[in-house]
C-alpha cells in the first residue's frame, strides 16, 4: 500500500498537469508591442488551408456570385486550445504571376499630341501557384507575435473568380467580403463551386490590412466600404487614383520606369485568372460550338467586357481629361464611409506611385476626423514603416492594448536625409505646421540661367524654349546653355532650407502649336553626378500639366498661337532640407523623356516671366530663404 506522502505527491503532479492543460497560449505584450511567443514560433505546426469566399458581385458573366480565393496561416493553438486571434490581411493581384514583358506591350509614345496610334500587343499570363498557399508574405513577421495571417487573390487573378477591373468597385468589395467572412457575415467554401462551408471560428473579428503598391491600394479600397471589423490599415506607397497614376493635370503621363504604360496595360499584366470555360448565365449547359469565339473562357469574356470596352471607351489617351471612368477609380471620391484608423507610408522620391497618392488620402482622412499618422522617407517606391511602429498600431487597434498610439501629439514621422529608415524624426504633422508659403519670382537669363528671388522685379519680358524630347531632364538641368529649357535659380543658400508641403507653380505661356507638354522640375544645384549621390541630392520634386486644361481638368481646349494662358498646378509633395551653399533651381521645359509622350521636336513655349511664379512651402518662411 502506498504511503500518504506518496499519494499526495502523485496528486500534486496530476493537478499540475491538469492546470497546465487548462492554460491557453496567449499573446504577450511589452512596451505596447506584441512580442514573439515561442509557442507561436512553430512553422511546422502552423495550420495552413485555403477556401473560397463568396462576394456580392458577378463580374465574369456566369450568373453566379464570384468567389475569392483566400488562404489562412494560423498558430495550431487555434485548433488545440480554442484560441481566437486577430487577423493581418494582405490582398494582391500579383500572387499568381504576371504577364511577360514582350515587345509592343506598352503604348507607343512617339507621336504628336492628340494623335491615335496602333493597337498594342496583349500578352497572356501563365498562372502560377498551387493550393493551398497563395503567399508567404507577412507570416514570419506576425504569426509568432500572436496574429493570424490571411491572403487573397484579387478578382480575376489566380483562382479568384471575376474580372480584374484595376480600381473598379469589385476590387473594393472583394476584400470586404473576406473581412465579412472573418467576422461571420459572409460564406466561405472549401471549393470554388462547392457547397461545403468553412467558418472562421478562430477569428476575433478584428482585422488589420497592409501591403505595398497595388497591395497597399487594396487596404484603402476595403476601408472605403466602411466594412465592420477592419480596424486599421497601413498602406505602403498605395495607388489612390488611377488617373493620378497615368495622367497629370490633363497630361498623358507614364509612371516612372514604365514609359507607355496605361491602365489597360496593367490589366493585362495582372490578368492571371479566368482560365475556366465561359458558360453564359442564360444557359446551364451549352455546346462548345455555341460559345462565341471571343468567350472561349472567362478570361476572354473579361478582356472583351472590361479591357476592350470599358477601358477602351473610358481611358482617353487623346485628351487626358478627367472623366467618369477615372472618377470611378479615384478612392478620394469614396472615403465617406471609411472609419478605420490609418498609418500611411510613402517615399518622397517615389516616381512610380508618386507621393501625391498618399498625401491626398492622409489629408482627407484628417479632415474626416479619423485616427491617422503618416510615415515618409526619402527613397523610392516601397518602404514600410519600422516594424516597431507597425507593431504598435496593430497591437492597439487589433489587440486593444492601450499603448497611447492614438494620443501621440506627433502625427508625422519623416526619415531625414541622413537618417536610417527605422529612425525617423517625429513632427507634429505633415506638412510641417511651421511651413509658410513663399512666393518666388523669375528674372531673365535664357538661354543661360535666370534668377529665382523673393523680390518681384517688373518687366522681365518673355523667354522661349524649344521642345526636344531627346534631351533628358537631367541633361537639361546640368546644361549651362540650351534652348530646350528655361532655368531659374536662387542665390547660394546662406543656411539650410527646409521645404515641407506641396509646391505650386503658375506658368503664363503661349504655344506655337495647339497642344504641348509642360514639365517642371525643382532641382538642387550644382548637380551631384557622383556615384555616391543620394536620392535627395539633385531632384527636389517635379510636376507635369497639359496647358489645354488650364481652365478645367475635365475639358481641354486647343491652344491658340500667340495667346497667353495661366497654367497653375501642384508639384509633388516633399519634405526635404536643402543644404547651405546649394541653389534651388526651377526648370521649365516641354516633353519629359522619361514620363511624357514624345512629339516631334520643334514646339515652342514662350513664358511670360512677370506672370510666372513658384510658391514654395518653407519652414520658417521667407526669412529662412533670404
Amino acid at each position: 500500500m502506498l504511503k500518504k506522502t506518496t499519494l499526495l505527491f502523485i496528486l500534486l503532479i496530476v493537478l499540475t498537469f491538469e492546470v497546465k492543460a487548462q492554460e491557453t497560449t496567449k499573446p504577450i505584450f511589452k512596451d505596447g508591442e506584441a512580442q514573439i511567443v515561442e509557442a507561436f514560433s512553430t512553422p511546422e505546426k502552423w495550420v495552413r488551408h485555403d477556401l473560397f469566399v463568396e462576394t456580392e458581385f458577378d463580374t465574369d458573366g456566369d450568373g453566379k456570385l464570384d468567389r475569392v480565393h483566400v488562404d489562412v496561416t494560423r498558430p495550431y493553438q487555434t485548433d488545440t486550445e480554442g484560441l481566437k486571434l486577430p487577423v493581418i490581411y494582405e490582398s494582391s493581384p500579383y500572387y499568381a504571376g504576371v504577364a511577360p514583358d514582350v515587345d509592343g506591350v506598352f503604348w507607343d509614345v512617339k507621336h504628336e499630341l492628340g494623335d491615335s496610334v496602333k493597337e498594342r500587343v496583349h500578352p497572356e499570363v501563365i498562372r502560377l501557384g498551387e493550393r493551398p498557399i497563395i503567399s508567404n508574405s507577412q507570416i514570419e513577421k506576425w504569426v509568432p507575435r500572436g496574429y493570424i495571417v490571411v491572403h487573397s487573390s484579387s478578382p480575376g487573378t489566380g483562382l479568384s473568380q471575376g474580372s480584374p477591373t484595376v480600381g473598379g468597385d469589385n476590387e473594393s468589395l472583394a476584400p470586404k467580403a473576406v473581412i465579412d467572412w472573418l467576422c461571420g457575415r459572409a460564406k466561405g467554401y472549401t471549393e470554388p463551386y462547392g457547397t461545403e462551408e468553412v467558418k472562421a471560428f478562430w477569428s476575433t473579428g478584428k482585422v488589420g490590412m497592409t501591403g505595398t503598391s497595388y497591395n497597399g491600394t487594396i487596404p484603402l479600397a476595403a476601408a472605403t466600404t466602411g466594412v465592420e471589423g477592419l480596424e486599421v490599415i497601413i498602406p505602403v506607397a498605395p495607388n489612390t487614383s488611377y488617373y493620378h497614376y497615368y495622367r497629370s493635370n490633363g497630361l498623358v503621363r507614364s509612371p516612372g520606369g514604365y514609359l507607355g504604360e496605361d491602365i489597360d496595360v496593367l490589366y493585362d499584366y495582372i490578368h492571371s485568372g479566368g482560365e475556366e470555360a465561359f458558360i453564359p448565365k442564360s444557359k446551364e449547359k451549352i455546346n462548345d460550338a455555341e460559345i462565341p469565339k471571343a468567350f472561349k473562357n472567362k478570361r476572354a469574356y473579361s478582356n472583351t467586357m472590361v479591357r476592350d470596352t470599358e477601358m477602351k471607351n473610358g481611358m482617353d489617351r487623346i485628351t487626358g481629361d478627367y472623366n467618369d471612368f477615372w472618377a470611378g477609380r479615384d478612392y478620394l471620391n469614396d472615403m465617406t464611409p471609411m472609419k478605420a484608423a490609418m498609418l500611411m507610408s510613402h517615399g518622397f522620391n517615389d516616381w512610380n506611385v508618386m507621393p501625391e497618392h498618399s498625401y491626398r488620402i492622409y489629408k482627407k482622412a484628417k479632415e474626416m476626423g479619423l485616427e491617422t499618422g503618416v510615415y515618409y522617407h526619402q527613397y523610392g517606391h516601397g518602404g514600410p514603416p519600422p516594424v516597431s511602429m507597425m507593431n504598435k498600431w496593430f497591437t492597439h487597434y487589433l489587440h486593444g492594448i492601450e499603448n497611447g498610439i492614438e494620443n501621440e501629439s506627433n502625427k508625422a514621422w519623416i526619415v531625414r536625409e541622413d537618417d536610417k529608415m527605422e529612425a525617423p524624426t517625429a513632427y507634429k504633422d505633415y506638412p510641417n505646421p511651421d511651413a509658410e508659403a513663399v512666393i518666388l519670382h523669375l528674372t531673365s537669363g535664357a538661354p543661360e540661367i535666370g534668377g529665382l528671388t523673393t523680390t518681384k522685379t517688373q518687366k522681365q519680358g518673355k523667354e522661349t524654349l524649344t521642345d526636344n524630347y531627346s534631351f533628358s531632364g537631367e541633361t537639361l538641368a546640368r546644361a549651362e546653355i540650351t534652348s530646350h529649357r528655361l532655368l531659374y535659380v536662387t542665390p547660394k543658400l546662406k543656411k539650410d532650407v527646409h521645404i515641407s508641403g506641396v509646391p505650386q507653380i503658375t506658368v503664363k505661356l503661349t504655344s506655337n502649336k495647339p497642344a504641348a507638354n509642360l514639365s517642371v522640375w525643382l532641382v538642387s544645384l550644382p548637380w551631384n553626378d557622383s556615384r555616391k549621390a543620394k536620392t535627395t541630392d539633385n531632384i527636389i520634386t517635379r510636376g507635369w500639366a497639359d496647358p489645354q486644361n488650364h481652365k478645367s481638368l475635365t475639358e481641354s481646349e486647343p491652344l491658340k498661337p500667340g495667346k497667353f494662358y495661366d497654367v497653375t498646378f501642384d508639384l509633388q509633395p516633399d519634405d526635404q532640407i536643402i543644404k547651405a551653399g546649394q541653389q534651388i533651381g526651377l526648370m521649365i521645359f516641354s516633353s519629359d523623356k522619361e514620363y511624357t509622350l514624345h512629339p516631334k521636336p520643334g514646339a515652342e513655349l514662350t513664358i511670360d516671366l512677370d506672370g510666372t511664379h513658384l510658391t514654395l512651402p518653407v519652414v520658417g518662411g521667407s526669412e529662412n530663404l533670404d
